[in-house]
């Protein structure tokens, strides 16, 4: 009996009593801490385990439990923000969690618990992943037909592309004046072409936008009209390029405001300042094209062939002169696409009485053969002494030249302009692609260029002709060689 009484009693002695009641709590109260942590599983265990056992957490030990609660609660607050995931879109899960099955005592895991398990490395959770929406595929869908499309840009021309041309007065400023709008429009549609007439009817509509203006309360005239004009001069741009004319022009023009004494009543200085542009459009391009038709007339003799190119207001104006003198002449009018100003100029020449023989550039090594002289129109003369003219100009005074016949221009020099140009690259005007369409033609292939792979159309509208090719260039101030050019000019500056 003795030994089997020790045998009983031997398994009860040495048997923990409290260790089912404790185990099952602490290994709740651990889950439950590592819930509210949800990092750095190894350190927390530590701090949970010298609790557990009654020991005193150190003031390190409670740092490291306050710095593990406070990612915690970054990372739960990290996954609120996330966008809700698809079931299927989910990462891997725990086994216990994809079973469904859980240890008996412990609590189902978390979005804490799952940041916590990942940060430790305990389970190998995939990142996830949000379906993409209807609306991201329509962008993917829209970008790549967009890379898709052909630049139908020039790439050599490039920097010469800029806001397409403005061909209605819809988002126009609402500073800016009825006038302005009306000729904005003029200029885009090629109603108002030309450097002359753009430059005088600038002029014209800046008169009745000063006539217009009142100065408000508590500002100068001479500093506020200035600003008033600036939106009437970007819509014009945005309509088309300012000429080398029209920008002389607005130049003098804000100097003259500028001048005016801000003791000048209003009435007064508005008065000035409307006689004033009355005597520029006068003196500098009225008086100036009767001194250069009147001079260029003389260069005309009888039984010459005088061959021009496209239609310069000065060249007719000095063609008028000298048949209105008597001289016996005869002219060539070549012409190029898409404008075709010369019909007009052969139409008004033909109607006064003149012998007028018309063709297009691709006929000029026929019709250079029996000119005598060559009179060109200028849209401006650069400071090196290079003729500036709408596109085709230098194909004319390079055939000309290599004939031996003398190429005469004529501008005036309010045309004239300290820039210089070595091509026509660096500086021109891209015209909109379409006007090389034939209209109402529907067998070219040019009527669907947009849809044609490999197309590109390029529309512009001057090019330069090197000084070398030009004998003489007659202004108001006498007839002159190229190289005196900047000398007019900065003389027409300066008076």
């Amino acid at each position: 009996m003795a030994p089997e009484a020790a045998a009983n009693v031997e398994p009860t002695a040495t048997e923990p009593t409290a260790a089912p009641d404790v185990e099952p709590k602490e290994a709740g109260k651990q889950d439950a801490q590592k819930t509210s942590e949800g990092a750095k599983a190894s350190r927390s265990t530590e701090v949970l385990d010298g609790n557990a056992n009654g020991e005193k957490l150190s003031g390190a030990e409670l740092k490291k439990r306050a710095k593990a609660e406070k990612i915690a609660r970054r990372a739960q607050e990290k996954q609120e923000k996330q966008p809700q995931v698809m079931p299927e879109q989910m990462g891997s899960k725990s086994p216990e969690t994809r079973n469904g099955t859980a240890k008996k005592g412990q609590a189902a895991p978390t979005q804490s618990s799952k940041a916590h398990h990942k940060r430790t490395g305990s389970t190998t959770a995939k990142p996830q992943k949000t379906l993409p929406s209807r609306t991201s595929q329509l962008q993917i869908v829209s970008t790549s037909e967009e890379s898709e499309k052909e630049d139908k840009r020039v790439a050599l021309f490039g920097h010469l592309y800029g806001q397409p041309r403005r061909m209605t007065i819809a988002a126009a400023g609402k500073d800016v004046h009825p006038a302005v709008l009306a000729l904005g429009l003029q200029m885009s549609s090629y109603v108002i072409c030309g450097s002359n007439a753009r430059c005088v009817a600038t002029l014209l509509v800046f008169k009745k936008v000063i006539e217009s203006y009142v100065t408000p309360p508590q500002n100068s005239l001479p500093r506020h009209l200035t600003s008033h004009l600036s939106p009437q001069i970007e819509y014009l741009v945005s309509c088309r390029p300012l000429s080398v004319s029209m920008g002389n022009a607005i130049r003098w023009l804000k100097l003259q405001i500028s001048n005016v004494d801000p003791d000048t009543p209003e009435s007064q200085a508005k008065s000035d300042l409307c006689e004033a542009i009355d005597n520029f459009i006068r003196e500098r391009i009225t008086v100036a094209d009767q001194v250069i038709a009147a001079s260029g007339a003389e260069k005309i003799k009888n039984g010459d062939v005088v061959m021009t190119f496209a239609k310069s207001s000065i060249v007719q104006q000095t063609l008028l002169e000298a048949y209105q003198r008597g001289i016996k002449f005869r002219v060539i009018v070549i012409d190029s696409r898409p404008l075709f100003e010369g019909k007009n100029l052969a139409r008004a020449l033909a109607g006064l009485g003149l012998e007028v023989q018309y063709s297009l550039t691709h006929a000029i090594g026929h019709a250079v053969k029996d000119a005598t002289k060559v009179f060109l129109g200028a849209h401006a003369m650069m400071s090196n002494g290079r003729l500036y003219s709408r596109i085709g100009t230098a194909i004319v005074a390079m055939m000309s030249k290599e004939a031996d016949i003398p190429v005469i221009i004529c501008c005036e020099s309010v045309k004239f302009t300290d820039k210089v140009a070595l091509d026509s690259i660096v500086t021109n005007e891209v015209a909109p692609p379409d006007e090389l369409t034939i209209l109402g033609d529907d067998s070219t292939s040019l009527m669907k260029w947009k849809e044609t792979p490999n197309l590109q159309l390029l529309n512009l509208m001057y090019d330069v002709t090197p000084a070398e090719y030009i004998d003489m260039v007659i202004t108001e101030y006498g007839s002159l060689p190229p190289s005196s050019v900047p000398v007019v000019h900065r003389l027409s500056t300066d008076t």
